[in-house]
């Protein structure tokens, strides 16, 4: 049996705060270089460059796949791939402060389709971190931000793009730590990759795909490509196997602190009240998410351990999945074990005994102690001759006393055995011997 290992929530961190800012540099650059390049062609050309260069990184990565990997980044690909391209075509009828502000509710999307979709338990630290995230982002997007045009069927289309985020979130991270059915965090990443591409090109394909005319453009479309997509994606799929879904969004939430950091360092940008005020809230949110403590992430189909839980000094050192894994299956069979009815009953009572219980000279070395009892629920010798018996007689029906059962009063089958070697009288011995 594979052994899931156990989730590194710091490592995690580490790998979606990369995401986080990987993404957030896009933003100024992309910027930049949508005035002189149709939006639609950048996102089928910075995407399919990104598959590419994984792709070459590992030429054997998309060899041997199973189907449900091709599935899974597929379904991820055309997620993601939709609502980019539904916050492009949205972006023709809203402002970009209002835009960005509308998909960076994917944040409070994502607890709420977890808890309605896949039932995720959020505590109140990381609905206070959701809180926080959302307030920041707020002061980055909307404070001090000039009325522009607004337009109600592009909106719609914005926030359908930041659910389609959401629930990607919430995908990903359900796949990702299905590591017994072979989730391959690599291969999903360039099949999604391809996809988003493929789909985007497709869009830009009627007006023709242009392509960036100077050197100084290609760079830009290099760095989009390789680190926001390439490393960005690769990060985010290794990064969501040691971090649940909810703080994970909560973490990837921090792109406008990286956008207004990049912006003030590289192009001169005022430091301004709102700015100050979104940092330091998304800062909050982000010291919350990573310092609650979670439990790690389950696969479908978990559910909660019932019973008695064994202390904390006992779990220490194990793996959570396997822990919790042990702890359902003693609860399973203790359940099972108290409400199982004797697969020997005939529906027949059964003859009174004035003792059905015959203690042994040694207790814990007879395996047969707790079966030999026979009015208890355990199959004890006694009822299997009682059963053997009335089979005989119901074949031979014109010979009464062609079978006698035989009954052992409960007596112990260790001295029952024990008895059958003086006497020679049984060829089977018990305990057996090695």
């Amino acid at each position: 049996m594979a052994v899931v290992p156990a989730p590194r929530p710091s490592t995690g961190a580490v790998l979606l705060l990369f995401v986080s800012a990987a993404w957030g540099s896009a933003f100024p650059l992309m910027d930049d270089l949508i005035d002189r390049l149709p939006f639609q062609d950048l996102l089928a050309e910075r995407y399919l460059i990104a598959a590419l260069t994984l792709f070459l990184i590992r030429p054997s990565s998309l060899r041997g796949l199973s189907r449900s990997t091709w599935i899974q980044g597929a379904l991820l690909g055309l997620m993601f791939g939709v609502g980019q391209n539904a916050q492009a075509w949205g972006l023709h009828g809203l402002s970009s402060s209002v835009s960005g502000f509308a998909v960076g509710c994917n944040v409070i999307f994502t607890p709420l389709l977890g808890m309605i979709l896949f039932k995720v338990q959020v505590s109140r630290r990381i609905w206070l971190a959701v809180a926080l995230a959302l307030a920041g982002l707020t002061s980055f997007t909307l404070i001090g931000a000039e009325s522009g045009k607004l337009y109600p069927v592009a909106l719609g289309a914005t926030i359908a793009a930041a659910i389609l985020y959401a629930a990607h979130t919430l995908v990903l991270g359900r796949m990702s730590v299905k590591k017994r059915q072979g989730f391959n965090a690599y291969a999903v990443s360039v099949i999604q990759l391809a996809v988003i591409g493929l789909l985007s090109g497709a869009l830009a394909l009627p007006d023709g795909i242009q392509t960036p005319d100077r050197p100084g453009d290609w760079l830009i479309l290099a760095h989009l490509s390789v680190v926001s997509c390439a490393l960005g994606f690769l990060a985010r799929s290794y990064g969501q196997r040691h971090v649940p879904a909810v703080p994970a969004a909560i973490l990837m939430s921090s792109q406008p602190l990286w956008v207004a950091a990049i912006s003030v360092l590289w192009f001169g940008e005022h430091v301004d009240g709102p700015l100050l005020l979104g940092g330091g809230l998304t800062a909050a949110a982000m010291v919350l998410a990573i310092s609650a403590k979670q439990e790690p992430p389950r696969p479908p189909g978990y559910r909660r351990p019932i019973g008695p839980q064994p202390p904390p000094s006992q779990g220490k050192g194990l793996d959570p999945n396997l822990l919790a894994s042990a702890l359902r299956a003693r609860a399973v069979l203790a359940e099972l074990r108290r409400r199982r009815e004797d697969p020997i009953r005939l529906g027949e009572p059964e003859p009174a005994h004035s003792h059905t219980l015959v203690a042994c000279a040694n207790v814990e070395g007879c395996p047969w102690q707790v079966l030999n009892c026979v009015s208890g629920q355990e199959p004890s010798l006694d009822r299997l001759i009682a059963r053997a018996s009335s089979v005989v007689r119901a074949q031979h029906p014109d010979t009464p006393d062609c079978c006698r059962s035989v009954t052992l009063v409960g007596r112990c089958l260790c001295q029952v055995s024990r008895q059958a070697q003086a006497n020679r009288s049984l060829s089977f011995v018990w305990p057996p011997t090695s």
